[in-house]
């Protein structure tokens, strides 16, 4: 229960390696949290303009976890997840990808995340 009451106080959590990308995958799949990651790069303007947004969206969804990833400090995890441009923004349901959305549209991040968590919720509720 306490781990529940620490991922609610969290706003976005920056992913340094692959093992911190494990451990908060792991957590959010244990307690059935669906997980919003933003791929993006230092150097990608589109992606630092969105880091206030991603912000506002994880003060709004309580109970998703939000993780931020630059692509040049964590190749493997990029790699793996097969990103190819920045920013993208991954939505991951028990520790799968089940959404990707590439580019800088905020309306269309918003739409897709709030019919995410809406669909997980249900699909748990069942």
């Amino acid at each position: 229960m306490e781990d529940k009451k620490q991922l609610k106080k969290s706003k976005v959590i920056k992913i340094d390696s692959k093992k911190s990308w494990e451990h908060h995958i792991s957590d959010a799949t244990i307690q059935k949290y669906p997980v919003v990651v933003h791929f993006s790069a230092f150097w990608c303007v589109p992606s630092i303009v969105m880091n206030p947004f991603f912000q506002e969206l994880a003060s709004t969804y309580q109970d998703v976890l939000f993780l931020t990833l630059d692509v040049d400090e964590v190749k493997e995890i990029a790699s793996k997840m097969e990103i190819k441009a920045m920013p993208t923004f991954l939505l991951l349901s028990g520790g799968t990808p089940v959404d990707k959305i590439v580019g800088a549209n905020p309306d269309e991040i918003r739409k897709r995340i709030d019919h995410f968590v809406h669909s997980t919720r249900s699909y748990e509720s069942v």
